[in-house]
Parts: C-alpha cells; structure tokens; sequence
C-alpha cells in the first residue's frame, strides 16, 4: 500500500475541535483588544527577506522559510509581524492620529526545532501602541495582557507578569564600567542567567570586571531599579492589578531591538516558556522606515496559550463550553413528513434569515433518529414539520417543554421556548 501524505514537520492540520479551540483564543483576543479601543489590521504574509535582516541581521536568515520568487526577488515567509508594522506606520503615519492603537491576528512561519509550544506555522496576536513615549503606553500593553488572561479563566494563582527594564541593565552597566561596544553581549549574558550555571556566567561576567553578587544584589533591588518601573507598578497598582505583576531584573528578552521597559506572561509554576511577551522599542520605526515614531507592543502565540488552558481546569472548562457552543445549532426542523420537505425548507431558511443556526436531515430519516441527531448537534430547539402542517410542533429539548401553533405563528412562540418565564 503506497504511504499517505503527511504534514510536514512543524506543521499543524486543524480537525474541528482544534479549529473550534482556536477560533475560542481568537475571539478572546479580539474581544480584549477592542475593549481597550486597539483597531485591527493585517500585513502582507510575504515579504523581502531585507526586511527582516534589516531588524535582526543576516543570522535571521536560518530561521527564516525563504526562497527566491518568479520575479527573481529575495522573499521570506514572515517570521514575525513588528517589521511589518514599522513599514506600514513609517508610510503613512501622517494619516492616524497618534497614538496608534493596533491589533492583528494572524499566520507566521520560523524555520526552527519544534517543540512543545513551538512549531514552524503558529498563530500569534500582537498588540502595539506606536507614537506614546510615555510609560504609561507600557503599562497599557501590561494591563491589557492581564484581562486577557483573566478572560481566558486565569487567575493570580496560575500566572506572573514578570517586569523588567532594559535601561536600568544598561545604567548598571556603565556605572560598573561595562565599555558601550560591549553592552549587546552584557544583556546577553544576563538573559540567560537563569538557563545557564552560576561558575558559566561568572566566566562570562569576567572579562567585563563585572561580579556575580553584584548582579544578584541588583535583581534583588529590582522594584527601585527604574523610574520606568516604579511608574509602571503606581498605573497597575491604581488598577488593582498589582497582584498580577512582579518586577523580575532577570527578564531583559534577547532580541536586541528592545529599549526599554519588557515583560513576560509566565505560568506560576514556570512550567512552560513565557506565554507571551514584549516590550518597548522606541528605535524600530526609524530603523525600518526613517520615522522617529516610539513605540511598545506584545505578542501572544496560539501554541502555548491552548496548551496552558487545557492544562489548568477552570480555563479548560471555559474552553470546552465555549467550544460546545460554536459547534452546535441552535434549531433542528424535523421532517416528520417527507411530503411536507418543502415547507421544511421555507421554514429553515426562514429561520436562518432571523440569524439563528439551523440543522435538518438531508434525506428521509425515522423520526426518532432526527431527534437524536438533534442533541448530538446541541439543539435546544425542534421543530417538528408533519402531516398536520400548517400546524408545527416546537419542543424545547432542553426543559422537555413543547406547543403547537400555526405556521405564521412559529416564530413567535418560538421566542416564548427559547426565553421560558
């Protein structure tokens, strides 16, 4: 028997559930996003490879599915949308009125080793004010990240926001003497501080005459670290979402483009990679589009999120009724009566006209089984087209409460099942 075809590595096929799961993650992203009055907007999912090298350098390229097209240009699969964004903004940020509010929910692919939360296509929500420097702008992003989670059913028992600032690493640095050429490769030492063995970064701290007590005692002061910081912690704490945030001196995130305060959603038990995560980058704009235009954003992937709500029981639960409510309809028309098909019809359509989700049998079925067809679908509402048309039966099958009324009259006492009292 010839083999059948296969994803590919790093690949997902959405079933139904999986389809119904993520469409859940999408509407509560959306939701969240509009509530705090972001717009939506999309980019391209192709662009030149330039753009991206231009973000993150040439290395960017092994994580990249890149090719050349028919027009002989150099183009990628986007990786990521903040390079997109920064061209978009830089083109016509005469047109909006500052600061913009963005959202966007949309299809990436990184040519990388997948693993638990991470594959080569995944589905990622970014978030971004562009035109604010102030820190208020940031603690928007943060606050925003945390009635995210909270809509998803999470609470301060199952995560962190983790909060940092970059320049307050920066500041350390040049009051310990740390030369400016030699500042990438300090913040790289201390964003794996807590991957890597203490004697390992030691050695690494070494040639920059920098101890690893001093670091220790400096993450310990992490609350006074920054003015950005303690600005952050004053907004959230008048929000009462104090209980959500810990400052984190550890968090500097290794993409270097960032230039100021960062943070990371993480689950209590750290049990996973961050679930999402960002920060400011007041330098982007200017890079990809010559626009001084600051700006802060963050973004959250589908893969680690799903995982974290099927694996803690309240947000699971919220996810598995919501997903019983996007499959189900909310209608079934029974055809008791092959020759009375037609009127069966009138009355689907009438009703799916209305806006209601509407089932039927598609060819001749014993009555009993369209009825049980009904429940597996989720109906909570039969209506029973027989013999005795234009007289219908409506049945609630959720209280087992029915009527009969005439055909002109359905719709009206099917108001009286749906809303009962």
């Amino acid at each position: 028997m010839a083999k059948g075809f296969q994803t590919l590595p790093g690949f997902r096929d959405f079933y139904p559930d999986d389809c119904a799961a993520r469409n859940y993650v999408f509407e509560k992203w959306r939701t969240v996003a509009q509530r705090y009055g972001f717009v939506e907007y999309e980019g391209p999912v192709l662009e030149p490879t330039d753009l991206y090298k231009k973000k993150s350098g040439d290395e960017i390229v092994h994580q990249l599915f890149c090719f050349t097209d028919k027009g002989e240009r150099d183009v990628s699969m986007r990786p990521e949308l903040t390079p997109t964004l920064a061209r978009m903004a830089a083109a016509r940020q005469r047109d909006f009125k500052k600061p913009l509010k963005w959202f966007s929910i949309g299809q990436f692919f990184r040519y990388e080793k997948q693993q638990k939360g991470r594959g080569r296509e995944f589905y990622q929500f970014n978030c971004d004010i562009l035109g604010e420097p102030s820190p208020a702008a940031d603690a928007e992003l943060v606050a925003l990240s945390i009635d995210l989670m909270r809509d998803l059913g999470f609470t301060a028992n199952d995560f962190k926001i983790r909060l940092s600032d970059r320049n307050a690493w920066t500041d350390f640095a040049t009051r310990s003497g740390v030369p400016t050429e030699k500042l990438t490769e300090f913040l790289q030492v201390i964003d794996k501080l807590e991957r890597e063995s203490d004697d390992k970064t030691a050695a690494k701290l070494e040639p920059l005459g920098i101890s690893l007590e001093s670091i220790r005692d400096f993450i310990a002061n992490g609350e006074s670290a920054s003015e950005v910081i303690t600005t952050i912690l004053a907004d959230l704490g008048a929000r009462g979402m104090a209980d959500f945030v810990e400052v984190d001196l550890n968090i500097v995130r290794g993409l270097a483009y960032y230039t100021g305060a960062v943070f990371e959603v993480f689950d209590i038990g750290k049990g996973m990679r961050a679930v999402a995560g960002g920060g400011r980058y007041d330098e982007l704009v200017n890079l990809i589009g010559n626009v001084d235009m600051p700006a802060a954003g963050f973004a959250m992937g589908d893969m680690v999120i799903t995982d974290l709500i099927r694996e803690t029981e309240a947000p699971n639960a919220r996810l598995s009724a919501g997903m019983a409510g996007a499959q189900s309809v909310d209608i079934f028309v029974v055809v008791a009566d092959e020759e009375k098909r037609s009127q069966s019809l009138e009355i689907v359509q009438q009703l799916r006209k209305s806006g209601y989700r509407v089932a039927y049998p598609y060819s001749a079925a014993k009555v009993g089984k369209q009825f049980q067809a009904a429940e597996q679908q989720g109906a909570q509402i039969a209506i029973v087209v027989g013999s005795e048309f234009p007289i219908v039966t409506i049945k609630n099958l959720e209280i087992r409460l029915e009527t009969t009324c005439r055909f002109e009259d359905f719709e009206e006492e099917l108001m009286k099942l749906l809303l009962p009292g």
